[in-house]
C-alpha cells in the first residue's frame, strides 16, 4: 500500500469497535478524511496522505475519463458504469443494453464470471441450474462502459482492454493525476481484472469533490448527475451506498471492496475513508460519524444505511460502534 518501509498501520487509527452481547469483541482501526466546502481538510483520522487501493471506488474516477474519450450513455447507464451491482434484472439489462448500443453482447465482457452480489439473486441462479457468468458480476457495468469506450474511440475491443497499456487504460491512468491532485503510486490487478490503481485518501477525496462540484468539467458533471439521479443502479435497494445518495439531495457516493468510502456533495463537502483490516461491517458506522461531523443532515437516510448489527444465532446481538474522534458526532458512543 505505501513503501515497505514504513510500518503499514502508521496511517491508521483506531475508529470503531464491535461489541458481542455487551462485550468488546474486535476492534476496526481506519483512515477517514473529510473536506469542507472550500476544499480544505475539515478534519481527518489517521493519515489523510495514506495511498490505498480505492477498489471499486474509482469507478467515477475511471467513468469520467471514459466519457472524455468518447462514451455516451443516458444517465441510467452511466450510473451503471460507475456501479458495484447487486445483480438484479434492472443491472442485467441496463450491461445488455450498453453493449447492444455498440454491437456488441454479453460474451464480449472478459470481467471474472460470479454470481450476483445480492445473496437472493445468486441463490435463484443456483435454484435454476444456473452458473457464474461475467454479465453477473458487480463490475459487468464498467466492463460494458469500457467496452463501449473502444467501439467510440477506435480501439481494440478483445480482451486486451483489461491490460494496463490498452489505449483505454492509458488514458484512465493518465486522467487521474490532475482529478485527484495525487500521483498513482503503483496499479494492480482488481477483482474484476481490470488495472486497480493506487492513489493517496485525500486524492480520492478531492476527485469526488471536482466531479460533484464541475471542477472536472462536464464530464465530471455527468458522472455527479447519473449517479446521485440513479442511485439503485449504483448498488441496489438494500444497498447502504444507494440509501445513502437516496437520503441526501445530491450526493454521490461510492463504496468499494475492503472498506472503501468515497462521498462528496455539490457544495464542496467530501469524505474518503479505508478501513485498515477491510471489514465492511465498520464503514457504515463510520461514514455516519463523519458525514455528522461534517453538517451533513442524514436525517431522511434509511437508518438501515449505518446499521452494522453482529448476528448471534441468527439474530442482532450486538454492533459497532464509532470510537475516538468521531464518537461525538454519533452520540458519543464509545
Amino acid at each position: 500500500m505505501t513503501n515497505d518501509a514504513v510500518d503499514p498501520l502508521s496511517g491508521y487509527e483506531p475508529i470503531a469497535a464491535s461489541y458481542r452481547s455487551g462485550r468488546l469483541e474486535s476492534v476496526h482501526h481506519a483512515a477517514v478524511v473529510a473536506l469542507d466546502a472550500d476544499g480544505r481538510i475539515a478534519f481527518a483520522a489517521g493519515d489523510p496522505d495514506l495511498e490505498i487501493y480505492p477498489r471499486s471506488s474509482m469507478k467515477p474516477l475511471q467513468a469520467n475519463a471514459m466519457l472524455a474519450a468518447g462514451l455516451d450513455l443516458p444517465d441510467e447507464l452511466l450510473a451503471l458504469v460507475c456501479s458495484s451491482h447487486d445483480g438484479l434484472a434492472q443491472h442485467l439489462d441496463g450491461v445488455r443494453r450498453i453493449l447492444a448500443s455498440v454491437g456488441l453482447d454479453e460474451s464480449a465482457l472478459a470481467n471474472t464470471p460470479d454470481l450476483p452480489l445480492d445473496d437472493h439473486e445468486a441463490s435463484e441462479v443456483l435454484r435454476r441450474g444456473g452458473a457464474q457468468s461475467s454479465l453477473q458480476q458487480n463490475c459487468s457495468g464498467k466492463h460494458a462502459g469500457m467496452l463501449a469506450t473502444c467501439v467510440a474511440a477506435g480501439w481494440p475491443r478483445d480482451s486486451s482492454y483489461l491490460r494496463e497499456d490498452h489505449p483505454l487504460q492509458r488514458a484512465i491512468t493518465d486522467s487521474l493525476p490532475a482529478l485527484a491532485s495525487s500521483r498513482v503510486a503503483a496499479i494492480g490487478v482488481d477483482g474484476c481484472g481490470a488495472p486497480a490503481h493506487v492513489i493517496g485518501l485525500l486524492g480520492l477525496a478531492r476527485a469526488f469533490r471536482n466531479l460533484a462540484t464541475g471542477g472536472a468539467g462536464g464530464h465530471g458533471e455527468r458522472v455527479h448527475r447519473a449517479m446521485s439521479s440513479h442511485p439503485v443502479m449504483v448498488g441496489g435497494p438494500k444497498r447502504d451506498v444507494s440509501l445513502l445518495m437516496e437520503g441526501v439531495p445530491g450526493l454521490m457516493a461510492k463504496d468499494g471492496a475492503e472498506g472503501v468510502f468515497a462521498v462528496a456533495l455539490p457544495d464542496g463537502r467530501a469524505v474518503a475513508m479505508k478501513v485498515a483490516d477491510g471489514a465492511n461491517r465498520a464503514r457504515p458506522p463510520i461514514m455516519q460519524g463523519a458525514l455528522s461531523l461534517l453538517g451533513i443532515d442524514t436525517s431522511s437516510v434509511d437508518p438501515a444505511a449505518f446499521a452494522s448489527p453482529i448476528l448471534g444465532h441468527g439474530r442482532p446481538v450486538g454492533e459497532v460502534r464509532i470510537v475516538g474522534l468521531l464518537a461525538a458526532a454519533v452520540g458519543g458512543r464509545n
